[in-house]
This record gives structure tokens, C-alpha cells and sequence, in this order.
């Protein structure tokens, strides 16, 4: 089993990869993946006969108790980017992001360095 997850993941990630210098082949293949599954969820409710307001009731009640119902139709991301004025991730560059990363992992070797430095001090003391 351990190997079918991780070659599903490597193939993940060689995909997501591949289609991230192509965002407009990214979104077309992304969006006829989500309508094909929204297809199926509906031909199975049609198949058991959920009434379109228990459709609605039951996700919404599940949607909230797991918190995807904010980031599925807002997205966290969307009001991070908006709270700080940002671009949208589309917006940006390919040297924009990939500064941004550096930065990101700058910061985390400086917090690694900064933990050690308190972890001496504290020996010392």
C-alpha cells in the first residue's frame, strides 16, 4: 500500500511540476477535473433521491464543521492577499515567487539560528 501513496505522490508532484509553468493548461485541467466531479456528487444525489434542500442543508452543516465552507468559496489565501494588499499568487511571476520562497527560507534558517543561540544561553545558565 505504502508504495501505490508514494508513487501517487511523486506522480503529484512531477504533474503539479510540469503544469505550474503553465497556468493556463494548469486551470483547464484542474477546472474540467472539479466539474467532473461535481457531476458525479450530483448523479449520486440524483440516484438516492436527496431533495435539493437537504442537498444544501447536509453540506452546508459539513462544509462549516470541517472549515472548508470559507476557504472552499473565499479561499484563505484570496484574504491574506487582500488584508496585505498583495498580488494575487496568479499575478505574480515565476521570480516572484521564487524570491519570495528565498525569503521564506532565509527567515526560517535565521528563526533555526536564533532557537540554537537560546538553547546555548540557557545551557550556560
Amino acid at each position: 500500500m505504502n508504495k501505490i501513496v508514494r508513487f501517487f505522490d511523486k506522480l503529484e508532484d512531477r504533474i503539479r511540476g510540469f503544469l505550474s509553468h503553465y497556468p493556463m493548461l494548469y486551470a483547464m485541467v484542474g477546472g474540467v477535473a472539479v466539474v467532473l466531479f461535481w457531476r458525479g456528487v450530483w448523479e449520486l444525489a440524483d440516484d438516492f433521491e436527496i431533495s435539493a434542500f437537504w442537498s444544501l442543508f447536509v453540506s452546508v452543516l459539513i462544509m462549516m464543521g470541517t472549515g472548508v465552507f470559507v476557504s472552499f468559496f473565499i479561499g484563505d489565501r484570496i484574504i491574506l492577499t487582500g488584508l496585505k494588499r498583495e498580488k494575487k499568487l496568479a499575478e505574480k511571476t515565476e521570480d516572484e515567487v521564487k524570491e519570495e520562497e528565498m525569503l521564506l527560507v532565509n527567515l526560517s534558517r535565521r528563526l533555526e539560528n536564533i532557537e540554537k543561540s537560546i538553547d546555548l544561553i540557557k545551557q550556560k545558565l
